[in-house]
């Protein structure tokens, strides 16, 4: 009883800090989304209920429910959650592998391989438009040098493929932290395992299938979790590539416009409750569900 209770105070200062920074913003936000709060006047900022949610006005529905510009941008949203982290799972654990093999230099890889997610998204990001970029970039004059194309692209300018330009980037700059947890479920398998498995002449791809994957897939399961968090709140780098276009545009990229272009921090607020929402039912889904799938496999 005494540890626990030791243990208690020591955690203290750490949930009175996280209550200070981010249950408060979190419980104003909620509370402003129930108001007509409006950043030109915040004086005459009046409860108004569930109206930025959903109201009716002379047959009419009003409200972000039946906003499509909102359900553009959580289509968007999770569109590019699965497109990315789907990819980024993949190519993580091709990395993984690669740096799981014993060769010389490996440690000069594995340290080369973290630079991309080391960079900043805000400063990837300015140098990936510049590298895309129509008439200037560089991506353009390989593919024209190269002749793969006929006429300079506008990568993040065009509706119809600026969330894959979005996409690229971001596979290119997460692939390493996905990489680097499952680097490290690699390295806390036993050895032994492959040794028989090498004895026994049992196929590379086989032994994958049935014993690294199954072992890490905790290891795995954290990744994915992490990733996809991340990604639903996507907005630097959607931001700085593409700014505010419907196309790419995400519930964080849709709440800030709401808060900051039209100054409606009501109904902002809503989108950003929504937005907290989402992501909060996703991570308790998937947990779940992670935990019940690796209790039936043990």
């Amino acid at each position: 009883m005494e540890k626990i209770r030791s243990a208690w105070l020591f955690l203290l200062p750490m949930i009175i800090t996280l209550a200070a920074v981010a249950g408060w913003p979190l419980i104003r936000t909620i509370w402003l989304g129930f108001t007509n709060a409006n950043l030109t006047d915040l004086t005459v900022t009046e409860f108004i209920g569930f109206e930025n949610y959903l109201s009716f006005y002379e047959g009419e529905a009003y409200g972000l429910l039946v906003d499509p510009d909102w359900w553009n941008a959580v289509w968007n949203t999770v569109w590019f959650t699965l497109v990315s982290v789907s990819l980024e799972t993949v190519f993580g654990m091709g990395v993984a592998l690669i740096l799981h093999a014993n060769f010389k230099g490996r440690g000069i890889v594995r340290t080369a391989v973290l630079i991309p997610w080391a960079i900043p998204t805000i400063v990837s990001a300015q140098m990936w438009g510049w590298m895309l970029h129509d008439q200037f970039g560089v991506v353009n004059e390989i593919l024209l040098t190269l002749g793969i194309i006929n006429n300079p692209i506008a990568w993040t300018a065009d509706p119809d493929i600026a969330m894959w330009a979005v996409i690229m980037v971001d596979v290119w700059k997460t692939t390493p932290f996905m990489a680097l947890l499952i680097l490290a479920g690699l390295q806390m398998l036993p050895e032994d395992i492959y040794e028989a498995a090498h004895v026994d002449g049992i196929h590379p791809v086989k032994v994958f299938f049935n014993v690294t994957l199954p072992l890490i897939k905790p290891a795995l399961l954290v990744a994915v979790i992490f990733r996809a968090l991340d990604a639903l709140r996507i907005f630097d780098l959607i931001y700085v590539l593409t700014s505010s276009s419907t196309s790419t545009m995400s519930m964080s990229v849709y709440a800030r416009q709401q808060l900051v272009d039209f100054q409606e921090m009501g109904y902002g607020s809503a989108a950003t409750t929504l937005l907290f929402l989402i992501i909060a039912a996703l991570t308790v889904i998937t947990i779940t569900a992670g935990k019940l799938k690796l209790g039936e496999e043990a």
